[in-house]
């Protein structure tokens, strides 16, 4: 097989900042396109990068049969069409997280990616972490002994991203904090563990501190040129909740925004034998015990650029043509819980999960 021949749908800061950079440093790949509804996104990307032809509607390159795959980095609300009309199409998919903003998208997109035999990755790229696959080889290997509990916190002192803008919309992300924030901790989490399946979840997800957007003082926000939009915030800015599984329970309380002036954002894996408090996105701690001595071990180990080496194994999945540790199977676990989350928000009440 020659090189694989690649269109880039949204040329937006993902797509720039981690799957176009992955692609051009690898020599088996040749961006063909670069597609976006914003035209001077893809004019610019096609100046950047010195190669491929810019498109402003994915429908017009559907047909390309010299078209093997795509990286899908649009809004959330576009994830599951433009993902099944290149399947259907004949195209491998790597779609960015979180698969897609209800349950019964994702749902859809993995039966039709079972009909047509086409490979979806899902963009969580904290499986190709080396800090987390250490973690998860020593819990395989029983140095935690039965992990019964996993706590997540992924907090921000008024760090909402975007405001106004479309992710704070429900009708295009899906949701807020939970969605954005907490899909990389729960899937970090469920992979960790091993894919246990969700039993019941309990959750509440508040929208509070963005609800007055004119009035929203902030710390930090991600595009920040939409703080004068006059749009709209109607999802969760903070959210709390437990999921038992087959394995662990996991806790979990994030926040685009508190009013806590600290940043907590660490995951802890609890066993009977020992138990690792990750720091997120870089290294964690191992606690164990020998006799009467309590021990604390911070590894050593070399760091690894996540994003690009899950771009460069949704590249040899394309080329073997073999799902990899990101398929949309595994990515439908966490959508799964999340939808069960909002679900019990919605009720107040424990949502049976499957």
């Amino acid at each position: 097989m020659g090189k694989i021949k690649i269109a880039v749908i949204g040329c937006g800061t993902i797509a720039s900042t981690a799957h176009i950079p992955a692609y051009m440093a690898c020599e088996d790949v040749e961006i063909k396109y670069f597609c976006d509804i914003i035209p001077k996104r893809a004019d610019d990307a096609v100046d950047r990068c010195d190669c491929g032809k810019a498109v402003y509607d994915y429908r017009e390159i559907l047909d390309d049969k010299e078209l093997d795959a795509v990286s899908v980095c649009t809004h959330n609300d576009t994830h599951s069409l433009i993902s099944i009309d290149f399947m259907r199409h004949g195209k491998d998919v790597l779609c960015e997280k979180p698969a897609a903003r209800i349950l019964s998208e994702a749902e859809e997109m993995l039966k039709v990616s079972k009909q047509t035999g086409r490979i979806l990755s899902i963009g969580v790229c904290n499986r190709y972490s080396n800090a987390v696959n250490n973690i998860k080889k020593l819990i395989e290997s029983g140095e935690l002994g039965e992990v019964h509990h996993v706590h997540a916190s992924f907090r921000a002192h008024r760090s909402i991203p975007g405001i106004g803008g479309d992710f704070t919309q429900k009708a295009v992300s899906g949701g807020g904090a939970l969605i954005d924030w907490g899909v990389h901790y729960l899937d970090l989490i469920i992979y960790c563990c091993g894919e246990p399946r969700p039993l019941t979840a309990s959750g509440e997800a508040f929208c509070k501190l963005g609800k007055n957007i004119k009035e929203y003082a902030y710390k930090s926000m991600w595009a920040e040129s939409t703080a004068d939009f006059d749009g709209v915030y109607d999802v969760d800015d903070s959210v709390t909740g437990i999921v038992r599984t087959t394995g662990p329970v996991i806790s979990f309380i994030g926040a685009w925004a508190q009013n806590i002036g600290e940043s907590e954002t660490y995951i802890d894996f609890m066993g009977d034998k020992g138990g690792v408090r990750l720091q997120y996105g870089r290294s964690f701690k191992l606690f164990t015990s020998k006799g009467a001595m309590l021990l604390e071990t911070v590894p050593d180990f070399k760091g690894n650029e996540m994003h690009k080496d899950e771009v460069l194994d949704f590249v040899s999945s394309v080329k073997k043509g073999q799902r990899n540790r990101n398929d949309i199977e595994n990515a439908v676990i966490t959508s799964r819980i999340m939808q069960a989350i909002y679900d019990s928000s919605d009720l107040h009440k424990e949502i049976k999960i499957g």
